[in-house]
């Protein structure tokens, strides 16, 4: 994982690649950027959101300790609005017995596309995820999920990715996924967010 890794951040070096920061990453470098995120596209929920609870809450896919679930790092290229994803799931993500659970794979398919959307289109949400389940990964294994947008039709984006070995002879997963874009009452520069929260190499 560490030598895709590195092959991705030779990439950045000439700006046609971009290293995205997770979630987490985000919400700690950027949290008082938040509460104005919730208010602008979900002004009737947020005097719900408990503000106390939301800064005790972890995105579930870094809920876990380092190398027992979900180990990624996504890379976007802004010109091909497409995103890898080098993906290696820990023992704490299987299923059938030696194999990742299904669950964790539309897990990361949802977080990978569902990432390509946002900084393809702004504030989305998942509408629709279609995932063709085609062999089991063996547990403990690295793959690549690659992300592409297909198609921006008003306010709604079609993005669909596959789940393939590092030498990209195996096909484990393909699905595709609908989009929707939220209005905000007042506008909200989540690209701009994602982007400038980059990490450093």
């Amino acid at each position: 994982m560490r030598l895709l890794f590195d092959q991705f951040m030779k990439k950045c070096e000439d700006g046609s690649w971009i290293h995205l920061p997770s979630y987490e990453y985000i919400a700690t470098q950027r949290s008082q950027d938040f509460p104005t995120f919730i208010h602008a596209y979900f002004p009737t929920a947020s005097e719900l959101i408990n503000k106390e609870k939301l800064s005790q809450g972890r995105l579930f896919t870094r809920s876990f300790e380092d190398g027992l679930g979900f180990e990624y790092v996504m890379f976007y290229n802004d010109a091909e609005k497409r995103i890898v994803c080098v993906f290696q799931g820990g023992p704490h993500l299987q299923g059938m017995p030696g194999f990742f659970h299904g669950g964790a794979i539309a897990t990361m398919i949802d977080a990978t596309v569902g990432m390509n959307a946002i900084v393809s289109g702004g504030i989305v949400m998942t509408a629709n995820l279609n995932i063709n389940f085609k062999r089991p990964i063996p547990l403990c294994s690295i793959v690549l999920i690659n992300s592409q947008l297909d198609k921006i039709e008003g306010r709604k984006l079609l993005v669909s990715c596959n789940v393939q070995s590092v030498d990209e002879k195996i096909l484990y997963t393909e699905a595709t996924s609908l989009f929707v874009k939220l209005n905000p009452e007042k506008e909200f520069d989540i690209k701009e967010l994602v982007l400038k929260s980059a990490p450093p190499a």
